[in-house]
């Protein structure tokens, strides 16, 4: 037993040295979507109104007055399409779901940008499990994370381990969850 145990604690070192990156990947994630109702963990919105300097006539064409107002903007690169609404209304579809909302009568433009938040949206993408590959990584450290909880329960001997005080632990980290799935 003596030799099982030292196999399992060396293991359970190098594997947990291993997973150390994935496991604050999934952490950091898994923090700002348990938050998702409070705040978009993947975008930050600006919003902002712009006067409008040039003239615009429902009968002409659009195209020169959306380039000139996009370029106004800073925005021209990301231009997809646009179309009229009512009440003389112009909506600008820009990429990755911005868009420019033109009030032609009073000559403003409501501005709504969708800029990537940095980090979480690159793991929040690694949370959803986006490609093949990456399932199958996480499968591994999902049963890496079996492998630490198991082991970690025969490492420690004696009174302080799954014995005594660590089952007390382990009971109430699993009693919790049970109780708080009962109760909400």
């Amino acid at each position: 037993m003596k030799e099982i145990r030292r196999w399992v604690r060396l293991l359970h070192r190098d594997l947990g040295f291993f997973f150390v990156g994935i496991s604050l990947i999934y952490g950091f994630s898994g923090i700002a979507l348990n938050h998702i109702k409070d705040w978009n963990p993947n975008y930050s919105v600006v919003y902002f109104e712009k006067k409008i300097e040039q003239d615009f006539n429902l009968k002409d064409s659009a195209d020169v007055f959306v380039t000139q107002l996009l370029n106004s903007l800073d925005q021209e690169e990301n231009y997809r399409t646009y179309a009229y609404l009512p009440n003389e209304r112009l909506k600008i579809y820009l990429a990755g779901g911005s868009s420019v909302t033109v009030n032609i009568a009073e000559r403003s433009a409501q501005v709504e940008l969708l800029q990537k938040r940095w980090f979480f949206y690159q793991v929040n993408f690694l949370h959803y499990n986006p490609h093949v590959w990456w399932k199958w990584f996480s499968d591994i450290f999902a049963g890496a994370l079996i492998f630490f909880a198991l082991s970690a329960l025969i490492m420690v001997r004696g009174h302080k381990g799954f014995i005594g005080r660590g089952g007390i632990y382990v009971a109430l980290g699993i009693l919790i969850p049970l109780l708080l799935l009962l109760f909400f």
